[in-house]
């Protein structure tokens, strides 16, 4: 009789057809839960070390999936579905603390051969190597149902240390020196046979040295500079870049986090272009784009500050689009899109809608940038918020105060409803010698959730509308930490996922 060969090694996504099959037979309890394809590519490319499996014979015998997540940011009482971050697991993180375990199953045929063993310890010497805390995760207690009518959790799980009840999770893991850290109750929505009650279970990596932090990393505290523009003609691009110049300064002489410009800031160079149609005009515009973000990006370093650039046309291909950048004070820089075009700037100027929405890491926590119209579309900030943002950046361009108000009125309801930040940025005054850009109406703020922690009518702090100024608010991050845990309501803890969800497609 042939040996198997056994084979312990990290999850290709090459894998999923034999790794669905195990999964179907290894949760007999809850078969339709297994992961999809899409959900184990995303698991591979965010953190392609943290997933393993076992391959006996060219079969899936068993699999470990696991995240690093920054443990500070999660209550003790979370779920499993605050912890994983929904089905793009935003809640990763490359500098987080903790070794996350999501899932570890063996298939019924090879169990009793210590496979799952294999699997922990792969994990625990993954978290030496990447010098993690601890290994975290909420662990089932299956046989719980049966005698859930006679005994709490905690004399439940009393009697499995010292085993005069077998249960076949929990025994397991305190076999393999994991320690008991609390229960939680509700974790895991449809585990009838843990009751849905977790145990939250630790084990500790003795050679974990923490790292000496000379700067803080990620800010709590973040200050926020708008810049409510004046239209008004420039001599030429120098003098544009000159009144760049002057709000960089003036908002980072008071130590300001991020500065954000409003939509299509520099419209005033297409006067030069006026004697074009409008749809050539724009595209005229369009080539100083590339200039800007090297003037951004200069004064991003030189400044120390991260520029949001509100939003330039930019030709690709055959197509004209409104976009922008985040432009970081350590010299990196990342481009956002305008997903949704008005009709105005379809008929006029031919503008395609950008494909690409995203979160970006900043050395200030997760943000997102949504340009004008794109805010008056409820899902694009939540599923930003899935992502993990907590400030949500949006330069607008109207010119009357309805429009103007369509997105204030949006905008403060993405802030109640997304649990974070908001911040807008507009344009005022007149703009002769530019078609379709000849008045500017704004009154630029900074917009938060309501509740106790944050101002009675959700305002930080607020421009004087029509008025050329600067904007300068604190807001602190540790108050939406507070208000998601613990707020009067939780608009994101309290959505009803079993009859609804948003995704994006992919």
């Amino acid at each position: 009789m042939e040996t198997p060969t056994i084979e312990l090694r990290n999850l290709k996504v090459q894998d999923y057809k034999e790794l669905k099959v195990s999964m179907i037979k290894s949760y007999s309890g809850m078969p339709e839960d297994y992961w999809s394809e899409a959900e184990i590519k995303t698991l591979v490319k965010k953190f392609p070390d943290g997933q393993f499996c076992i391959v006996i014979d060219n079969k899936i015998a068993g699999c470990a999936l696991s995240i690093i997540v920054d443990y500070e940011k999660f209550d003790e009482n979370h779920t499993y579905d605050d912890i994983i971050g929904g089905d793009n697991f935003s809640t990763h993180s490359k500098n987080g603390d903790v070794l996350y375990g999501i899932d570890v199953f063996i298939h019924p045929e090879y169990r009793g051969k210590r496979l799952g063993r294999r699997l922990y310890e792969a994990r625990k010497e993954l978290c030496e190597q990447l010098n993690l805390k601890s290994i975290v995760f909420g662990g089932r207690i299956p046989n719980f149902a049966k005698y859930a009518n006679e005994l709490t959790p905690k004399k439940y799980i009393e009697k499995v240390k010292l085993q005069e009840i077998h249960d076949p999770v929990l025994s397991f893991q305190l076999s393999n020196d994991f320690h008991v850290k609390k229960v939680i109750k509700g974790y895991l929505s449809g585990d009838h046979e843990s009751k849905e009650y977790a145990v939250l279970m630790e084990w500790n990596n003795i050679y974990y040295t923490k790292p000496q932090k000379l700067i803080e990393s990620t800010k709590t505290v973040v200050r926020l500079g708008l810049v409510q523009w004046q239209m008004r003609l420039f001599k030429d691009f120098d003098a544009l870049v000159s009144q760049i110049e002057f709000f960089v300064d003036a908002v980072s002489d008071y130590q300001s986090d991020f500065i954000l410009f409003p939509e299509l800031f520099n419209a005033p160079l297409m006067a030069e272009f006026n004697h074009l149609n409008e749809a050539e005009a724009i595209r005229g515009l369009s080539t100083y784009t590339e200039r800007l973000l090297e003037v951004f990006t200069d004064f991003a370093i030189n400044y120390n500050i991260n520029i949001i650039t509100g939003s330039m046309p930019q030709v690709i291909g055959e197509h004209m689009y409104n976009v922008g950048f985040l432009c970081r004070r350590d010299g990196s820089y990342e481009r956002y899109e305008k997903l949704h075009i008005t009709p105005a700037e379809e008929s006029a100027w031919g503008m395609k809608g950008g494909t690409k929405l995203q979160t970006f890491d900043t050395d200030c926590g997760k943000i997102g940038v949504l340009i004008c119209y794109d805010v008056e579309f409820p899902e694009l900030p939540r599923l930003l918020a899935e992502e993990g943002m907590n400030i949500l950046f949006v330069p607008f361009m109207t010119d009357t105060q309805n429009g103007y108000s369509r997105v204030r009125i949006c905008a403060q309801s993405r802030a109640v409803e997304n649990e974070c930040y908001v911040a807008i940025a507009g344009s005022v005054g007149n703009l002769p010698k530019v078609n379709n850009m000849d008045i500017q109406y704004a009154q630029s703020a900074v917009l938060t959730p309501s509740d106790f922690a944050f101002p009675v009518n959700g305002v930080k702090a607020e421009a004087t509308p029509n008025t050329e100024s600067t904007l300068l608010a604190d807001v602190d991050l540790d108050l939406l930490k507070e208000l998601h845990n613990f707020g009067s309501v939780r608009n994101l803890k309290d959505r009803r996922k079993d009859l609804y969800t948003i995704k994006l497609k992919k």
